[in-house]
């Protein structure tokens, strides 16, 4: 496992991370997420992603509690939250990024944690109905208390970062130093043209999640939907049109022939493919088992597999069309 800075930030965190989105509270209980959670800090990494809004805040419970059991120290590892969504159905607790909301929600979050701080603390997805100047202040007072050590947002768009780091330059606050985006071999605009300039004016981190595209990226959907998978379970019907979309599972099936090629499979091809990018800090990786962790972070063995003309070849399929 190597490390990279997040962002223009000293915090360095793993190539490969581990996050919490579907799979705790609706598939593992605490006892598995302790067996993933330890396969992955087995494996190097270092830090694990979470959100106030996954499982309705049990999935930050499950997690605080695996941790608590594994005894891991608090400084040997890096723990996120994202706020947005909220957990109470009441005006000003619900997507938003008011300072009310915020102040009482990382105060949430820290209590199902069982921790006294987080190290990042994620604005879950912009709020156009809170002034930007309000919530920059907010956020920056979180890491004056102490309550969170570096702030982000998350799929906010390029113009929106820029201007909340502007608030804070302009106020000596501190600033928004990475964005949590979905990047994958089928979603790719926004880190790699959106947020271009970016990294070098003012030194933009990422956190990428969905690598797989929801699963779609391993190749197990190309048959239909199996029994078990997340298209099946409550809630998550949404994924199911994603993930039998015909013109999707037939680039599915060319980036497999280039798996073959290179002897990998198509997950790890599509994990070192995320890994690859520079300005990536680190890639978000999910698993319901101790052994889908190992194969995830397998995909490091890949990613010098990658030389310039399996990358032509991946451009040339995941841009088409």
């Amino acid at each position: 496992m190597k490390y990279r800075n997040l962002g223009r930030s000293g915090l360095r965190v793993s190539e490969l991370s581990f996050g919490s989105w579907v799979s705790f509270g609706a598939q593992l209980d605490t006892g598995l997420a302790a067996e993933c959670l330890s396969a992955a800090r087995e494996a190097g990494v270092n830090f694990f992603d979470n959100a106030e809004g996954y499982a309705a805040g049990e999935s930050e419970r499950i997690m605080g509690q695996a941790i608590a059991d594994l005894g891991w120290a608090r400084h040997s590892y890096v723990i996120s939250t994202k706020l947005y969504w909220g957990l109470h159905p009441e005006i000003n607790m619900q997507n938003t990024l008011n300072r009310k909301y915020l102040m009482q929600a990382i105060d949430g979050s820290l209590e199902r944690f069982g921790l006294d701080f987080v190290d990042l603390v994620f604005c879950h997805r912009p709020d156009p109905h809170t002034p930007l100047e309000e919530t920059v202040w907010a956020m920056s007072d979180m890491i004056s208390q102490g309550k969170a050590l570096y702030w982000g947002t998350s799929e906010w768009s390029a113009a929106e970062i820029m201007a909340a780091w502007a608030i804070a330059d302009r106020h000596h606050l501190h600033k928004p130093l990475f964005d949590q985006s979905q990047y994958n071999l089928l979603v790719r605009d926004r880190v790699d043209t959106e947020y271009k300039r970016l990294y070098d004016e003012i030194g933009l981190g990422l956190t990428t999640w969905s690598p797989l595209a929801s699963g779609l990226l391993t190749g197990k959907y190309l048959g239909g939907i199996p029994e078990g998978s997340r298209a099946t379970l409550p809630g998550y019907e949404w994924l199911k049109n994603m993930l039998t979309d015909p013109a999707r599972n037939a680039k599915v099936a060319q980036f497999k022939e280039v798996a073959d090629d290179i002897d990998a499979s198509l997950t790890q091809l599509s994990l070192a493919w995320c890994v690859r990018n520079p300005n990536v800090s680190t890639v978000i990786t999910g698993a319901s088992t101790p052994e889908q962790v190992v194969e995830n972070m397998s995909a490091l063995d890949v990613v010098d597999r990658l030389t310039p003309e399996v990358l032509e070849r991946l451009d040339i399929i995941s841009l088409l069309g």
